[in-house]
């Protein structure tokens, strides 16, 4: 195993797969390598506290040997990543993006010829510290293979499944989906919705949720984002979508997004991903997105502030 990208979600399902006895490198930046390497990483879940000892390489080289590959770069990063992976993959290896969005993909395919899997992951986790993963919430993965995927020649039967077992083996709750396409917009309206406004704010999902103005924001953006996904084609269901929104930033707690970490943290956002990814996809096939535009603006906004500032970047997923 090989985690690129390994910050807070990558070193998260990495660490269970090496609690599980799975030979894994996480390829991270610098400061978190050096951590692992000194004392290994620290997994503080919602349900244990246990240190493990996987490899660790800050050099994307160190997944040439790996039989899976999670895929967990920043969407920012996400070409110049699959570039860089290209040379080192082994042959038949499985690539997994374990990433926000729904066309890393596609992304990764045009920039090297790379074949990955989609994948959709749920879980709440954060870098206090260099070799420390804090888990505070759910935890669980869902894969697929695209419909109908131009890229998909040559790609070897039973992908999913094989990643599934590989999860399921490790405690990591992992499920096949016949309609990841699907899986992927529902996890988009999701972060849409939920995590622009808890960057600008600085609040947990669960605070911004329960506020009344917050809440109407959201509902905005679901139905902008929903509406959004059925002119690119993907078939979401009709009902339903803004108290499934709703409840899930409600469910996350007092976590909070990867976007707010971000913010706080003076680093570029995946914003362009995501609000960012609704207001050009509703530009080009004439779909109305103001709320979505805004809040996108916004978080514009406060990187260009970030920037100016000077703020240091620090590791996180």
């Amino acid at each position: 195993m090989a985690v690129v990208g390994a910050g807070a979600v990558g070193s998260y399902f990495g660490g269970m797969l090496a609690r599980a006895g799975a030979q894994v490198t996480l390829i991270a930046r610098e400061a978190h390598a050096q951590a692992i390497r000194r004392g290994g990483l620290f997994l503080d879940t919602v349900t244990f506290q246990e240190r493990v000892h996987p490899a660790a390489s800050t050099e994307v080289s160190a997944a040439r040997d790996a039989e899976f590959v999670l895929f967990c770069v920043k969407t920012v990063d996400t070409e110049e990543a699959a570039r860089l992976l290209a040379p080192h993959l082994a042959p038949g290896a499985i690539v997994i993006s374990l990433q926000n969005g729904v066309d890393n993909v596609a992304r990764i395919h045009t920039a090297s010829g790379i074949d990955a899997l989609p994948a959709v992951v749920y879980v709440a986790a954060a870098l206090p510290e260099p070799g420390h993963v804090k888990h505070s919430g759910r935890g669980e993965i869902i894969v697929g293979e695209l419909p109908g995927n131009p890229h998909a020649t040559g790609s070897q039967p039973g992908r999913p499944e094989r990643v599934a077992a590989l999860f399921a083996g490790a405690g990591v709750p992992c499920r096949v989906s016949p309609t990841i396409e699907i899986d992927l917009w529902t996890k988009m309206v999701m972060n849409c919705a939920g995590n622009a406004v808890t960057a600008i704010a600085q609040t947990s999902f669960a605070h911004a949720a329960w506020n009344p103005q917050v809440r109407e924001v959201m509902r905005q953006v679901i139905e902008e984002t929903v509406k959004v996904g059925r002119a690119c084609g993907v078939q979401l269901p009709e009902a339903g979508w803004v108290e499934k929104g709703i409840k899930n930033a409600e469910g996350l707690g007092e976590a909070t997004s990867s976007t707010a970490q971000d913010i706080a943290r003076g680093k570029r956002t995946e914003i362009d991903s995501l609000n960012g990814y609704i207001v050009r996809c509703g530009a080009e096939l004439g779909v109305p997105v103001p709320v979505s535009a805004t809040l996108c603006a916004l978080v514009k906004l406060i990187e260009e502030r970030n920037a100016e500032k000077g703020r240091p970047a620090a590791s996180s997923q």
